[in-house]
Formats: C-alpha cells, structure tokens, sequence
C-alpha cells in the first residue's frame, strides 16, 4: 500500500542509513536505497531527470537522495526528513574503513575527491557542512525533521510519532552496528600495528 507521505532519509553513508532503510521497510514503506549509477546524471545536472525515479518509492535513503533534499521538498510537499548524524570522529573513521581509496564518480560528484583515504578533512568538511545546512533549512519547520543518532539508543516511539505510524511489537531492527571492530579495520591499520609489533620485538632483540 502506497503511502500518504515521502519519507527521506537526509543524512550521509556511514551514518546508520542501513538500519533506517530496514526500519522503513518494517513500518511498510517502499524504500529507494543508493544509486551510483545516477552520478553521471548528476554531473550533468539532469536533476530532472534522477528526481523523477522517485516517484514510485514511498522513501529514499542513501546517495544520491541527502544531496537533493531541496529538490525534494519542492517535488513532494509535506514530506517528512530523518537526518541521521553520527559522531564526526566515528564517521570518517567507518568512510575510510569502508571505502579507503576506492574511487567512486558518486563520491567525487558528493565531495570533489572519489576516495577519503588521504582526504579527511575535506569528507569531514562536506559531512559537517552538509548537517549544518539541513538543519537551517528546516528551522522554521521542525516538524518536518527528524534528527537521529541511533548510537543514543532511539526507539520506536520517537520514529513512530514523527512519522505518524503504529509502534511494532518487535526490537527496533540495527544495521553494521560497532562497524569499527579490529576485524574489519582497514588494512592499513592492520599493517601498521603488525609493523609496530614486529619493530618493538626487532629492538628487544
């Protein structure tokens, strides 16, 4: 069943946008995820074009859809935003684990650089720039977004309220959680405490 409203979720990869997406789709929602084969689109600023995909989804939730929140807000009036924000430490910690040097157009549309690895600060600053934008955009309509940061435990109650939905008789489901485990870290984190260790036992020696 179609719903009433949009639902767009506004805030960056690496934020818990997987966890909202299975959230959505618990509540009935027909969820549109990322779309990097869009970005071609994008730089040709056929915004047209990637908006009209939409039109058959009840919500959108990873890239492109956070970068063309404006467009739509003007497509779908009374929609509601979720601007998923994470600790900004946390957040290019996991940007670089997952997607070290591995470039992307979608990512060099997004941040001018298709990699993180090597470009911290510049994610960094797109990332906060980004939240610090949606958040003015929206002041005067703060019932219109929801800002989630699902490590400070977020339940149903406060997502169902927003969205005007019936609380479901299950746990709230999570997505990657603790993502940033010794397992997973990049490589290079890996080689570099390995090289340490060896170093440390090279000097005793």
């Amino acid at each position: 069943m179609t719903k009433k409203n949009k639902v767009i979720g506004i805030g960056f990869h690496k934020t818990g946008t997987s966890t909202l997406r299975s959230v959505l789709t618990e509540l009935g929602y027909e969820v549109l995820g990322a779309r990097p084969d869009l970005a071609s689109n994008l730089f040709n600023q056929e915004f047209e074009e990637v908006i009209t995909l939409t039109e058959s989804y009840d919500a959108f939730q990873d890239n492109p859809w956070p970068l063309l929140y404006k467009e739509l807000d003007k497509r779908y009036p009374n929609s509601k935003f979720i601007l998923t924000l994470r600790n900004e430490e946390k957040w290019i910690k996991s940007s670089v684990n997952h997607f070290g040097t591995r470039d992307t157009e979608m990512r060099r549309w997004i941040y001018g650089m298709g990699h993180p690895q090597g470009y911290e600060n510049l994610y960094l600053e797109k990332y906060k720039n980004h939240n610090r934008e949606v958040i003015a955009y929206f002041s005067k309509r703060k019932n219109d977004l929801l800002i989630i940061d699902w490590e400070k435990n977020i339940g149903w109650e406060e997502l169902c309220e927003f969205l005007d939905e019936p609380i479901p008789n299950k746990p709230l489901p999570h997505v990657n959680k603790g993502d940033y485990s010794e397992k997973n870290k990049p490589a290079s984190l890996i080689f570099n405490k390995a090289l340490k260790r060896f170093l440390g036992k090279t000097d005793k020696g």
